[in-house]
């Protein structure tokens, strides 16, 4: 391809709107431009690092034996009501209705349609194993769409469903699609990690996130040092102490004024005690429903598993009202004792040992010091509801834990008969016996995978693709258009690259070889080829490695050989 009749509007200026280096690069490089909140379009050189994700997908896809189908984006609404997740999704399902005042949506996600499509077709056990799978666009109606292709409205994505005959059968593909993920996103040149994750509001009961490690990334990823563990904080169990009772009081319960302060830092520094001794009361609405949550003030709660204990699916912290009516104070200054008995409270079992610990009064301006389990209060109910720190050990080997950040591209559930017992696809087996299938499914964003790699190799100039995403694998710059003997070398190492199966960009502009540069740089072609004045002086061209910067001066009629040399 020829750089002047190419559509590659580059930018010199971040635009306002890019927050993460993903988006910022991608708008820069002209690989997407914004059509409205969370709905980018894609140019040609965006559409081809997609395309080469997508391909890598496919194949990898289709070794494993899983086959492509098509499925429609607008979904009929009878579908969501019969799986009942029409009412229990939320507002990122995008509802409307077709001028017959048919309700429907625009698929998030197609569980539904792909259970519908199977329950029709399959009827005996000689019919599955079965793994389909599509590559589509997608629509969730995000409340806060940012970060570019990282979070948007519209997006595309791999998604494939498996159909099992029973749980067993289920376990083999799931590992399947484990090891073919792996062979993905190692494919794609990607350091990634495979962690342990909740399933969210797909539902099943196992599942994995496949993470690509980056400094930017949104999410919290529990490392072991020592073994392959690894897991989203959201799911990591935290060190539980042994039970034992809690040690002996040895302070009387007594109040005390902190005028204004909220905060733990605040209470912490002026009765002059450490976080650790000090229990967060947090008030929150569970399906509705007043519950309260007590954590350390140097933990975190994790709501994830908070949502599990209690068994619902929606979980927000209460306003300010509900708080003052349930404790008789403010926010920041909630606490435990004195609390009526019709409210559930769920405790972290890192409080269970703890003794003359401080809580808020439920008096404005007030804490409580000295306060112990079974004398000052009844023992709630502990659990582990919080999220796990670099202070506790491996779950798995007891190792020391690193919290990392990671950019989720990958998702695989084993969903069981969610779906199928819902909309009623079954199977006869081998006796005769109606059974329900049993299935997993398994996601992966194609454009998120593009940002995520952009994020994981990037420097100040611009983009360092991985060889495998790379748009063009080879740029040529061309340092001026108007001298016969570097053009005519050019069009021969272009011509003998294409012939080579190469994919390259000759940059014939008529621009300033500086501009010429710096747009290379910006778009990330993993190998540039310069032919400059050298050519004509002792017939070399140079050779720069995008990832590295190092540079080599070669001879003309042999940059081709060197070149595949460095592809491989």
């Amino acid at each position: 391809m020829r750089y002047s009749r190419f559509f590659l509007p580059t930018l010199k200026e971040v635009p306002a709107e890019a927050e993460v280096v993903s988006h910022k690069l991608m708008l820069r490089a002209g690989m997407i431009r914004k059509l409205a909140s969370g709905l980018y379009s894609y140019l040609p050189l965006g559409l081809m690092a997609i395309r080469k994700v997508e391909n890598i997908i496919r194949d990898e896809m289709n070794r494993a034996g899983a086959l492509e189908v098509l499925l429609p984006i607008v979904q009929p609404a009878e579908l969501w009501q019969e799986s009942g997740r029409w009412d229990h999704y939320g507002k990122e399902l995008l509802r409307l209705e077709d001028r017959h005042g048919r309700a429907c949506c625009l698929g998030p996600t197609h569980e539904e349609v792909i259970t519908d499509l199977v329950r029709k077709e399959v009827r005996s056990y000689r019919d599955l194993p079965l793994n389909l799978y599509q590559i589509q666009t997608k629509f969730r109606d995000e409340i806060r769409p940012r970060f570019g292709l990282m979070r948007g409205r519209e997006f595309i994505m791999k998604d494939a469903y498996s159909f099992d005959r029973d749980e067993e059968a289920l376990d083999r593909t799931y590992q399947t699609m484990y090891e073919t993920y792996c062979r993905i996103f190692e494919r794609c040149g990607l350091d990634f990690r495979p962690v342990e994750a909740d399933t969210g509001t797909i539902g099943g009961d196992v599942s994995h996130e496949f993470m690509v490690l980056a400094d930017t990334g949104e999410d919290e990823i529990a490392c072991c040092s020592m073994c392959n563990y690894a897991a989203n904080v959201e799911l990591a169990p935290a060190a539980v102490p042994p039970a034992s009772p809690p040690a002996a009081a040895v302070s009387e319960m007594k109040e005390v004024a902190t005028p204004g302060k909220r905060t733990i830092e605040e209470v912490t520094a002026l009765l002059n005690v450490p976080a650790c001794r000090l229990v967060k009361t947090l008030v929150l609405l569970a399906d509705g429903k007043p519950v309260v949550a007590l954590v350390r003030g140097d933990h975190a709660l994790n709501e994830v598993k908070l949502k599990r204990v209690l068994g619902v699916n929606e979980l927000s912290l209460a306003d300010g009202e509900t708080v003052r009516r349930l404790t008789g104070a403010p926010v920041g200054f909630a606490g435990p004792v004195g609390l009526t008995k019709d409210v559930r409270v769920i405790a972290d079992a890192a409080l269970e040992s703890l003794c003359d610990f401080v809580t808020g009064a439920n008096k404005e301006d007030y804490h409580l010091m000295g306060v112990n389990w079974g004398r000052d209060l009844e023992p709630p109910e502990f659990r582990d509801i919080r999220v796990i720190t670099s202070e506790d050990p491996c779950p798995r080997c007891g190792g020391r834990i690193e919290i990392r950040r990671g950019i989720e591209v990958g998702h695989i559930f084993k969903l069981g008969t969610k779906y199928s017992g819902a909309l009623g696809a079954t199977f006869l087996d081998p006796k005769g016996r109606q059974r329900p299938i049993v299935m997993g499914c398994y996601g992966i964003g194609v454009g998120r995978t593009v940002a995520a790699a952009i994020e994981q190799n990037h420097d100040e100039k611009g983009i360092i693709f991985p060889v495998p995403l790379a748009p063009f694998q080879v740029i040529i710059t061309l340092v001026n258009t108007k001298d016969e003997t570097m053009v005519q070398a050019a069009e021969d190492i272009y011509r003998e690259l294409l012939g080579h199966g190469v994919e390259v960009l000759l940059d014939d502009r008529r621009e300033r070889v500086g501009v010429k540069f710096k747009d290379a740089e910006l778009i990330g072609i993993p190998v540039r080829i310069t032919v400059g004045k050298k050519v004509k002086e002792t017939g070399e061209v140079e050779i720069t490695q995008r990832a590295s910067g190092r540079t080599a001066l070669v001879r003309a009629e042999s940059v081709v050989k060197e070149v595949l040399n460095r592809l491989k």
